[in-house]
């Protein structure tokens, strides 16, 4: 929330403590942002475009265990869509 900006590479990973129907809303943020839900077995179970400002309901389809939030737009340009198979990666990764 409050973020009028954000960079092309950056996003928000949202990490439930179990899966469960997932919602998000926009108030008070100013750009557009899109939502993947992401389920347990990290497959992308949708995703969402969110309009600035907007108080209404962003929610999942399915049990989601993960949120990601990036600029309006990027799943499209890499050409990811719901089904795809998402890499987390978790902690510090060493340097090769």
């Amino acid at each position: 929330m409050y973020r009028d900006e954000l960079a092309e590479d950056a996003g928000m990973l949202f990490v439930f403590q179990q899966p469960a129907i997932q919602s998000f809303w926009m108030a008070n943020t100013y750009i557009p942002l899109d939502i993947a839900y992401i389920d347990a077995s990290y497959r992308i179970t949708d995703i969402l475009q969110m309009e600035p400002l907007d108080t209404g309901s962003y929610p999942s389809t399915k049990p989601a265990l993960f949120a990601l939030e990036v600029i309006e737009g990027w799943f499209e340009e890499k050409g990811i869509a719901a089904g795809a198979q998402a890499d987390i990666v978790f902690g510090v990764q060493g340097r090769r």
